[in-house]
Formats: C-alpha cells, sequence, structure tokens
C-alpha cells in the first residue's frame, strides 16, 4: 500500500458540464436575435408612422396653398380686394375703410362686403374648405389719434357694424337666410385700436378679414343647432 498514488479525474465532470454551458449559449443567442427581430419591427413601425406623419402634414400644407390661391382668385373679382398670402388676411382696401372716428359703412361698401363674403362661405363649404378652414376673423382698426381704450372701442365697433351689414334686411346684395347662418357660425369679431397701423391715418381706420385655418387632424365644430333669431344691430 506504501507509495500508491490516488489519482482523481475530473474530466467525467467537465464533460457533465459542457452540455448546459452549450444550451446556456444557445438560449442566449436565440434571445439576442428576438430581441434584433422586436427591435427591428418596432424600428418599421415607428419609420412607417413618421412617414405617414409627414405626409400628411406636406398635403395639409398643399391644402391651405390650393384655399388660399382660390381667395386670391376671387379678390381679383373686386378692384381694391388683396389677400396677403404670408399673414392669412384679407384686405379690403378702400371697400372698408372709415371716417374719423366714425364706424358706419357707406351702403356701396355694405354692398360690396355682401357680394364677396358669399364667395368666402362657398369655398368654406365645399370638400377642400371642409378639410382646412376653421374661420374668420373681422378686425377693426382706428388711427393713432385717441386713447387706446377709446380706440379699442372703436376698433371694435368697426367690425361688429361689418357683420351688422351681413345680417342686413335692406340694402344692396342682401344674404339669404341659411348664408346668414353660415356667417354667424364662422364668423368672430375682434378690435385691435390702434396696433398694426398702416403707413397713413386713413389707411389705418380700417377692418381687415383673418382666415384660420384648422391644424392637422383637427376638425370644425359643428354649427350650433340654432336657425332665425339673428336679432337687430346694436349700432344705430
Amino acid at each position: 500500500m506504501n507509495g500508491a498514488k490516488v489519482v482523481l479525474r475530473r474530466g467525467g465532470r467537465d464533460e457533465a458540464e459542457k452540455p448546459f454551458w452549450i444550451s446556456f449559449a444557445d438560449l442566449m443567442t436565440a434571445l439576442m436575435v428576438l430581441f434584433l427581430i422586436v427591435m427591428g419591427v418596432a424600428l418599421l413601425a415607428v419609420t412607417k408612422n413618421v412617414t405617414e406623419r409627414e405626409e400628411k402634414e406636406k398635403k395639409h400644407r398643399t391644402d391651405i396653398q390650393l384655399i388660399m390661391d382660390r381667395f386670391v382668385e376671387a379678390a381679383k373679382r373686386y378692384d381694391g380686394i388683396n389677400v396677403d398670402r404670408e399673414r392669412g388676411v384679407i384686405d379690403f382696401g378702400q371697400r372698408a375703410r372709415f371716417a374719423f372716428g366714425r364706424w358706419d359703412l357707406t351702403v356701396e361698401q355694405e354692398g360690396t362686403l355682401r357680394k364677396f363674403v358669399p364667395e368666402m362661405l362657398a369655398m368654406a363649404d365645399d370638400e377642400l374648405g371642409k378639410r382646412v378652414l376653421k374661420r374668420f376673423v373681422v378686425e377693426g382698426y382706428t388711427d393713432k389719434t385717441g386713447t387706446y381704450l377709446s380706440n379699442l372701442n372703436l376698433s371694435l365697433q368697426r367690425s361688429q357694424r361689418v357683420l351688422c351689414a351681413m345680417f342686413a334686411s335692406a340694402g344692396p346684395s342682401l344674404l339669404s337666410d341659411v348664408q346668414k347662418e353660415n356667417v354667424r357660425s364662422l364668423f368672430l369679431v375682434g378690435g385691435y385700436s390702434f396696433n398694426a397701423g398702416k403707413e397713413t391715418d386713413e389707411q389705418s381706420r380700417r377692418v381687415e378679414m383673418r382666415i384660420e385655418f384648422l391644424g392637422l387632424d383637427e376638425q370644425r365644430l359643428p354649427a350650433p343647432m340654432q336657425s332665425g333669431q339673428f336679432g337687430d344691430c346694436a349700432l344705430r
């Protein structure tokens, strides 16, 4: 027994562990491949959504330019009416200028406005208009004579006078009840005192109509369920 050596062989244990490590490595490889596939699919989905969004935005901008082209063409039929594409504003020029300190329009001025506004309503009511047009804001302005608050009231009266002309029951080119309903649902008024004045006082005493557009995926609010009962203008 003396001098006998006991040799321990570890090869059997090592051989037994190899299948475990091979299976674990295969599992990790499979998980990595699955992760890459999932990430690839997610990236494709995000890219597709971004591309579709960009296409919708591009079409929306194109539609806005198309409707602005129509406003420009309509304005050309009326001497003195211009469309500022950059600001999205219809400038009526002499067609809606006011005397100093006054808010009233001449019969001729009111008649011209009642001819042009139905064209605006028609454009707002067609398929393109329903996609992009939100509303119109009649904006009144004054010259710099007087105080800010007194001119704020005067500028609001001027824009109000324009809408009163739309609901008139006497005078040239009267609107139909349906058109008046559309004016009530699509038009707002605002007064800006002597802010954004023009080069001269005469040019500053004016009204403009600002065109507001719907945002992407935004829809125009439905008209209120109300017919007739337009009332009388408070301005005399």
